[in-house]
């Protein structure tokens, strides 16, 4: 997480003043070759810890560059009508991927080599890499009409916290944001002993427990490709948001003996997640200007990732001394309350009516 958290701001300053196409390929390229050569280290058998946590950072190091770069350049892509069903495409693939990548990954590690693994790695980065020589992404137009050359790196990095903090709405979004990630991280760091303290399960149950969360932003995301949402895309995140808050809160209310009843609120707080964090990314692609969206982009991903270790540090604690439910209380009442409060306030719901004069 460090480098995404500490580098974040600085990698989307970058992003609004390069070649985004260029950049992607290179976060990539530079997983690909880190990934190769732990490939190498574990043929050679002389592998070491701290190679795996080099790797690690640099995995991270990439993702603070690739993924602002990426969700910037889909607004240049993508008319603004349709940015929603895309982010919800996303979100269906990613609960798809939660569900299949697991499993899969413990049955290659049965039967290959750790090495065979770690080269389908290195074959998807190509995937991903190869196809971006052929398909051109636009590059925004600076709306002062200046080019990155005439302007300071440093210029443009204040400037990203500038324009954020100008704008009531989106620095509220922000805060939201961070405030969910602080809420919902720990939920499910504390899954397992909520599965096996609380329910008396094991693997399986909490395996069931991961499957039907998946399954729910499968089918939510898939719902929002399809529908799209609300006319006014702020009201179905909202909406998702107060979704979430009622599902994790069902999970933390289920007695011991109504584990199907949390696994129902596992799979409402992921078709909700779909709807919350689907149309929220289209609402920050669409109102902020494109040659800011590397630099926000950057902002939102470290602000909420940072909240992640904080909030696993605070909620352990509360956790051991007032109950493991506790938290699920706690974080998805939260949340319930932000996305109805969020409604009664113009600078959040008027949003998506004020891009043009930022």
């Amino acid at each position: 997480m460090l480098p995404q958290i500490v580098l974040g701001p600085f990698a989307g300053a970058l992003v609004d003043r390069l070649n985004r196409r260029v950049i992607i390929m290179i976060a990539d390229g530079v997983i690909m070759f880190a990934t190769l050569g732990l490939v190498f280290l574990f043929a050679s058998g002389t592998i070491e810890i701290w190679h795996i946590y080099a790797m690690m950072f640099l995995r991270g190091l990439g993702g603070a560059f690739h993924w602002p770069a990426m969700q910037a350049s889909t607004s240049l892509m993508v008319p603004k009508k349709h940015l929603a069903r895309i982010a919800g495409m996303n979100q269906t693939l990613q609960g798809a991927i939660n569900i299949v990548a697991p499993p899969t990954g413990a049955i290659l590690i049965e039967v290959i080599s750790t090495q065979n693994v770690l080269l389908i790695d290195v074959g998807t980065a190509l995937i991903a890499i190869l196809p971006l020589f052929f398909i051109p992404i636009p590059q925004p137009v600076r709306e002062n009409g200046q080019k990155a050359s005439e302007t300071r790196f440093w210029q443009d990095l204040k400037e990203g916290f500038t324009y954020v903090a100008a704008w009531p709405g989106l620095l509220a979004i922000l805060i939201m944001i961070t405030m969910i990630n602080f809420l919902l991280s720990p939920t499910g760091s504390l899954m397992p002993l909520l599965v096996t303290k609380h329910f008396g399960g094991g693997a399986l149950q909490f395996g069931l427990m991961d499957s039907f969360w998946g399954g729910g932003v499968i089918l939510g995301g898939v719902l929002l490709s399809v529908w799209g949402g609300f006319k006014r895309k702020i009201v179905t995140s909202m909406v998702g948001l107060i979704g979430i808050g009622i599902g994790i809160m069902l999970v933390g209310f289920s007695p011991a003996s109504a584990f199907n009843l949390a696994l129902g609120g596992m799979f409402l707080a992921g078709i909700m997640v779909a709807f919350a964090n689907g149309p929220m990314m289209a609402i920050i692609q669409s109102s902020v200007r494109p040659d800011m969206q590397g630099r926000v982009m950057s902002l939102v991903g470290s602000a909420a990732m940072a909240m992640s270790p904080l909030g696993l540090i605070i909620a352990g604690p509360i956790s051991d001394w007032l109950g493991i439910r506790t938290w699920y209380w706690i974080g998805g009442g939260m949340t319930l309350l932000m996305g109805i409060v969020s409604f009664s306030i113009p600078a959040i719901m008027n949003i998506e009516n004020n891009r043009k004069e930022r």
